[in-house]
Formats: C-alpha cells, structure tokens, sequence
C-alpha cells in the first residue's frame, strides 16, 4: 500500500498514477565531474572494486544513483501488492521458462517455420562475430549506409556499433538513454535504464558537445526535445532499421519489443529494411504465454503496470523486408553447465539490479561487461572466465536479487557457486586464495579458531591505529573495524550454561 506521508505521487481521479513522473521522486543534485567505468586491459581480469571507489568517490553521483534505483525497487514492490496472484505468476513464468529451455531445439524450428512461412527471413549467429558479419551482408546487399536501431543488449554484447563503424556504416541509436551513452562514447550501465548513473548535468555537457545545446540548460524537457529534433532526420533518412526482442513465440513465428519511448516501432516502420537481432533463449512456446511475461516485465522493471508499447512483429509490412537473426553467442554452452543454465531464464528487467546494493551504490560501469549487477555476476564469467574473475565477489549474497527475479532464478546461489568454480579453475588472485585456504584450515579447527578470535580481540583493543589500518586489512579500507566484545558467545555459554543440563 501506499503510506500516506507520500508527497511525491500524483494522484488524478482519486488513482495514483503508476507510470514514469507519476511514481518517482524528483532527484536535485549538484554539478559534479561524472566518474567513468572500470578500466579494461584486454584479457586482465576487470578490477570492479578500484572503478566502485571512484564511483563512490563522487557522492552526488553515488547519492542519487542509490536513491533512483531504490525508488524503482519501491514502486515494483507497490505494483507486487496489487496483485494477489504475484507468487503464482512469477511461478508459471518460470516454469514455461525451465520448459521451454528443456526443449530449446524444438521450439527454435517451431518459430523459423511459422516466421518464414510470414514472409520473414530467419538467420543463425553461432557467435558475436557471426552475427555482426550476417546483418552487415543484409545491409550490403541493399546498398545500405545508415541504420537507426533501439535498445538491444543483445548487440551490444556482439559489439555490434563498433563492427558497423569499422565498415563504414552509421549507426544511430533511438532510446534516449542509449543515445546518451552513444554520443558519450560509455556502454549502457543498466540494462533498462542505461544512462541512470548520470546527473542531468551531466547529459547537459554531454548534449551540449555533441548536439550543441546550451552547456548551462540542464532541464530535463529542454534536453529531450533537443535530442528528439537532432535525432528525428536521422531516423527519417536511414536506410535500414534494427530492434530487439523481448519474447519470441514459437506457435506464432511472431516477436514482440517493449518499449516506453516508441522508438522500436519508428526503427521497425520508417525503414522498409527491418532486421531484429533476438537471444535464442527469448523463445516462448505459444501466445498465450506472453501474458505471463508482460504482466511481469514493466511491474519489475520500472514499478508500472506495463510497457507504454508493446509491439507485435509477425511479418514484413507491405513493400518491405524483414529479417531475425537468431543469436547463440555462448548460449548453448550454458544451457549445458549444471549449475548456471537456469541464468538463461533471465528477461532483461534489471529487478536484481535495481535492489543490490553493491551494484546500487558502485554503479553498472564499474563491472567492465555488458551485463552488470547481479545478473551480470553469473552471466559475465560465461563469455570470460578470466576476465570477469573478480565479478562473483562483488556481491554480499543477502539474496534480495533472487527475491526479486520474476522468473525466480537463484542468482545469489550461482554467485556463489561462481566463486567455488573460479578457485577450482584457478582464476582467483593467489592472494585471495591464500587468505581462502588459510581461513578454511582455521574454521575447520575450533580450538585454533577460539585461539585466533582471542588473540584477535586482544590486538583490536590494544594496537595502534596505523597497525590495524594497513593494506592488507580489506575491510578496514572502507569502514570501521567493530570493537571487540568483551565475551564471545562461546566463552559466555561457558561461563553461563556449561556446567547446567
């Protein structure tokens, strides 16, 4: 329920109004240099931890990044409460999901029969570099130059901008969050909301040396409609358009994309080239089912009842084309590791991100990958065992993201099973696993355990500062180290309960 001390909503006809300004809270902040992502080296594995500090570091950036994905996390949790029958539908969705997953194959020729027998032209990516070359044949063989496309994950995973550059191809993003990334050379930090670490200040600089707006004029309307009219001719002149996919229906050979700004539906009709690059794992078995998903998507996602458009693609409009690339990029592999498959439930709503609060409070570009936040955290090392090494510690494992999936996967049980596989494979700093093994050896001995814990408490209440405060104490980088008890709970059961029966 709604508390009725809520100076914020909007209310009209008696109704609290659930959809964008109508449930947030207006966030005021002062000018602050923007901090930037992890720093990637190739291969190295990605220091999350040095990039969240320099996040941190910046408090109007850190403040409101937390205080805005936490409103998120309050309005999903309101429209949870209108619905009664919330546990069952996150059930369903991710049964029809595990189904689904169980009979991936089938399903897949399902849905490129139904969807050639539309007049759509279905392709098969095996990887990243696969579907990059697939769409930029299609591109050439229509004398294409310029493509508008809206949010995908999907190729941005492939790195597909980037493939399009090297070839010569302009490529213009449509969502306005992802056009502010674009023109600010970032990747999408959220996989709903991709510039939400911004301050408005910050898209007004952006703006401002790339569109050229006025750098002093940071109202949000002023900068949206100054990005509408500077991207609207490019839309109208492109020669192609791309989208994603939310949910795939075999039965149909349909897709459908959810959108809140519109833009999938100008990049799939201005064009008469329409080219929709999906997951394979987006696939659900019949129509019917896609009830299941949209009344659960936006609710967990953003906090409203559903996506402003959602938009059903069953073929090509008359005197155009349409074609779906069908992308495995590593999905097929995970689908077979035991532990980690039922990550392919996932739906993009970012619930996990929304409640975490390392990801709230650290930022998504300090993960260094496509996916970050906790769903990042089991579906990075994936793609790159090595590389993402250090993203399962980034986590205090509370559970709160698996409270939140809508599809009920286990993600803080995978984060941890991630972390058991890296020392098994090894990609864990031999520091971190020195200190692993040394504390397995002591909790596995209590006398030696109660000896340290002793010894511990007595250096605490005696050192000097400087001495407890070193490099190698972790937590004492960030906080303050607890004051010693004066009794453990062991000695106090001694004293008190040892002797009684």
């Amino acid at each position: 329920m709604v508390a009725a001390e809520d100076t914020h909503a909007i209310y009209r006809d008696g109704h609290r109004l659930d959809h964008a300004e109508g449930a947030s809270k207006p966030f005021r902040s002062q000018p602050e240099p923007q901090p930037r992502g992890a720093k990637v080296h190739g291969n190295r594995p990605i220091n999350q931890a040095e990039a969240a500090a320099r996040f941190i570091a910046a408090p109007e950036h850190e403040k409101m990044h937390d205080e805005r994905l936490w409103d998120l996390r309050q309005k999903r949790d309101r429209e949870m409460h209108h619905i009664p029958e919330w546990e069952q539908l996150r059930s369903l969705a991710s049964a029809i999901k595990e189904h689904t997953l169980t009979h991936l194959d089938e399903y897949l020729d399902q849905f490129e029969a139904n969807a050639r027998a539309n007049g759509i032209h279905v392709h098969w990516a095996r990887d990243a570099a696969e579907h990059n070359r697939i769409v930029h044949g299609i591109l050439s063989d229509h004398g294409a130059k310029s493509l508008i496309k809206s949010k995908s994950m999907l190729t941005e995973e492939c790195g597909f901008r980037h493939y399009m550059a090297s070839v010569g191809i302009e490529v213009t993003e449509t969502d306005l969050g992802e056009r502010i990334q674009q023109l600010d050379k970032e990747d999408p930090s959220h996989i709903v909301v991709p510039a939400v670490h911004k301050l408005r200040t910050d898209v007004a600089k952006v703006f401002a040396d790339t569109i050229g707006t006025d750098p002093d004029n940071n109202d949000v309307h002023y900068l949206a409609e100054a990005q509408r009219e500077a991207t609207r001719p490019l839309i109208l002149a492109a020669d192609a358009g791309m989208t994603g996919g939310n949910f795939v229906v075999a039965e149909t050979g349909t897709f459908v994309v959810c959108t809140n700004e519109g833009n999938a539906d100008l990049s799939a009709n201005v064009p008469k080239l329409h080219i929709a690059s999906i997951g394979i794992e987006k696939i659900i078995p019949r129509l019917e089912h896609l009830a299941v998903f949209v009344r659960l998507l936006s609710r967990s996602a953003l906090g409203s009842p559903m996506t402003q458009y959602t938009s059903h693609f069953r073929g090509p409009r008359a005197g155009g084309e349409m074609h779906v690339v069908l992308v495995d990029n590593g999905r097929s592999e995970r689908l077979g590791l035991e532990e980690f498959w039922t990550s392919l439930k996932c739906i993009r709503c970012g619930a996990c991100m929304n409640t975490c609060p390392a990801y709230r409070r650290s930022g998504g570009l300090s993960y260094g990958a496509t996916y970050s936040g906790p769903i990042g955290l089991i579906i990075d090392p994936t793609f790159n065992a090595r590389k993402y090494s250090n993203l399962p510690f980034a986590s205090s494992l509370n559970g709160s993201c698996s409270n939140v999936c809508p599809v009920r996967i286990n993600i803080h049980e995978q984060i941890y099973a991630w972390r058991r596989e890296l020392v098994k494979r090894h990609d864990v700093p031999l520091v971190k696993k020195a200190a692993m093994k040394a504390a397995g050896e002591l909790l596995s001995r209590p006398v030696a355990y109660r000896a340290a814990i002793a010894a511990a408490d007595v250096a605490l209440a005696h050192l000097p500062r400087f001495v407890i405060y070193n490099g190698l104490n972790a937590w004492g980088k960030h906080r303050e180290v607890p004051h010693p008890p004066k009794h453990t709970f062991h000695s106090w059961y001694q004293a008190n309960r040892g002797g009684k029966q």
